[in-house]
């Protein structure tokens, strides 16, 4: 990583970590829109520095979750960053189709958020794995399918797209 690297990096993990907070009583819960999640989708345009950052970000962020482990919350909430962040990036930055592949980037990362997320809450409170998996999912779309892939557009038209890292 060099200079800017980890410069982005560092501001996306502050961010993360800040919407978190100031977001949490809708960042956490059974229906968690979590506005953080926008910036996975940033991964598709930055490349690894975003994924490290939220994979930091979130670590950081549920430190003040109130759910029965806090510890659980942040090693696995930071897993499922991680890995819907990475997958997104590989699948968003393909060149062939780019914003469908935008798109499916976005959906696979909910995906990933939605199933590591919704599985370790419902193993955490006891309760059926679907309804955290509605939940999760629900909120998971407006902020990685809507505004994450709208952050996206937006980005590209004021950073020349460049070659990812």
């Amino acid at each position: 990583m060099d200079v800017r690297d980890l410069s982005l990096t560092t501001v996306v993990a502050g961010l993360y970590a800040v919407l978190v907070y100031f977001l949490a009583g809708i960042s956490f819960g059974l229906v968690q829109v979590r506005v953080a999640d926008a910036l996975i989708p940033l991964s598709i345009v930055f490349g690894w520095p975003v994924t490290v950052g939220v994979t930091i970000g979130c670590t950081i962020g549920n430190v003040v979750s109130p759910m029965p482990s806090v510890v659980t919350d942040m090693t696995f909430g930071a897993l499922a960053n991680f890995v819907a962040s990475l997958l997104a990036w590989k699948i968003g930055s393909r060149k062939d189709h780019k914003r469908a592949n935008e798109f499916v980037g976005c959906t696979v990362a909910t995906v990933v958020v939605t199933l590591i997320v919704g599985t370790y809450l419902a193993w955490l409170t006891q309760m059926d794995a679907w309804i955290w998996w509605l939940g999760i999912g629900a909120g998971s779309m407006i902020s990685i399918n809507i505004l994450g892939y709208m952050l996206i557009q937006g980005v590209k038209k004021v950073k020349p797209v460049q070659e990812n890292q």
